[in-house]
C-alpha cells in the first residue's frame, strides 16, 4: 500500500435514546450500504428493550415539552431548522449516497425538509385559535373547546424518504406538543441519525425525540402493543404488516393514524392534516359569573 494512502474510519452509530447516544441493549449492528450496495457504515440494530427505554423517555420528557408554552416550541422547532441549514451539505451528501439522486436532486429535498419544518414550526403558537372553539350553548356556561397532544407517538419512518419523509411526519408531531419514538428508515438510516445529532444540539430537550435504527418488521409490534404509546404512525410498515399492528394498538386503546398504501409525495405542500392527528379537542364547561 502507498504511504500516502490512508483507510477511512468505518463508523458505527448509536441510538438516540432520552438525549443521549447508548449502543443497543442487544449489541447488534447492521451494514449500511448505499444506493449502489458500497458500504457507508454500521448502524445500531435496535432491541425490544431499546424500544421500552425510548418509551420510558419520551413518557418522561412529554410533561415539560406539551406544558411549553406554544410560541417557546415554535422558537426550538426553528432552531432545529437553523442546525438544519448549518450541516446542508453533509446532509446533501447522505441523501444522495442513500436515495441514489444526483447531487442537485438532493439538494433540493434537504432545502425542502429545512422549509419544511420552519413550515411546522410557525404553527405551533397558531393551533389553539384555529382548531380550537368557543362553543355556542343555551345556557348559564361558557364552553370551550382547546386542543392537546396526544402523548407519546411511535412513528415508523417512510422507508424510502430518508430525510424529507422524515421530517414530514416527524415535525408535526412536536409541533402540537407530543413527544416521539422514531424507528428510521431500514435501509436509508444516516440522515435520520445525524438529524439526531442536530436534536442532541439544539434546544429540543432529551428525550422528545428518540431514534432508534433496526426494522420496522422487528420493532413496530412492540411500539404497537405497549401499553404507554398512545399513537402509532404506520407510514413505513409493509403494507401486509398494518392490519396486525393495528389489531396490536387496539389492545391498549391507541390511535392508529391512516396513511396511504403506498409513500406519498413528500414534495407537496403540507397541511394541517397531520397536526390534526396529534392533537386531541378537550371541551370545558364554565359557569357564568363565576
Amino acid at each position: 500500500m502507498p504511504e500516502n494512502t490512508r483507510l477511512s474510519v468505518a463508523k458505527t452509530y448509536k441510538l438516540y435514546v432520552g438525549g443521549k447516544f447508548p449502543r443497543s441493549e442487544s449489541g447488534r449492528v447492521y451494514p449500511v450500504t448505499d444506493a449502489k450496495g458500497k458500504f457507508l457504515a454500521n448502524a445500531a440494530h435496535a432491541s425490544r428493550k431499546d424500544v421500552r427505554d425510548a418509551v420510558v423517555a419520551a413518557r418522561k420528557a412529554f410533561g415539560g415539552w406539551a406544558g411549553a408554552t406554544a410560541y417557546n416550541r415554535g422558537q426550538v422547532l426553528y432552531r432545529v431548522a437553523e442546525m438544519l441549514e448549518g450541516r446542508r451539505e453533509q446532509f446533501a451528501a447522505e441523501v444522495a449516497a442513500s436515495e441514489g439522486v444526483p447531487a442537485k436532486k438532493a439538494q433540493s429535498l434537504v432545502d425542502t425538509s429545512i422549509d419544511r419544518w420552519v413550515w411546522y414550526a410557525g404553527w405551533t403558537d397558531k393551533l389553539a385559535s384555529v382548531l380550537g372553539a368557543a362553543n355556542p350553548v343555551a345556557g348559564p356556561y361558557f364552553s370551550f373547546t382547546v386542543p392537546e397532544p396526544t402523548g407519546v407517538v411511535a412513528i415508523l419512518a417512510p422507508q424510502r424518504s430518508s430525510l424529507l419523509g422524515l421530517v414530514s411526519v416527524l415535525a408535526p408531531v412536536l409541533a402540537t406538543g407530543s413527544t416521539a419514538v422514531v424507528v428510521s428508515s431500514a435501509d436509508r438510516p444516516l440522515p435520520a441519525i445525524t438529524l439526531s445529532e442536530v436534536l442532541a444540539t439544539s434546544d429540543v430537550p432529551g428525550g422528545v425525540v428518540n431514534v432508534l435504527t433496526g426494522r420496522a418488521t422487528e420493532l413496530g409490534p412492540w411500539l404497537a402493543a405497549h401499553g404507554d404509546v398512545d399513537a402509532l404512525d404506520p407510514t413505513g410498515a409493509e403494507l401486509e404488516a398494518r392490519a396486525e399492528l393495528a389489531r396490536e394498538a387496539a389492545n391498549t386503546v391507541k390511535r392508529v393514524l391512516a396513511v396511504p398504501d403506498d409513500e406519498p409525495d413528500w414534495t407537496r405542500r403540507p397541511d394541517l392534516s397531520r397536526l390534526r392527528r396529534h392533537l386531541e379537542p378537550k371541551t370545558v364547561w364554565h359557569p357564568l359569573g363565576v
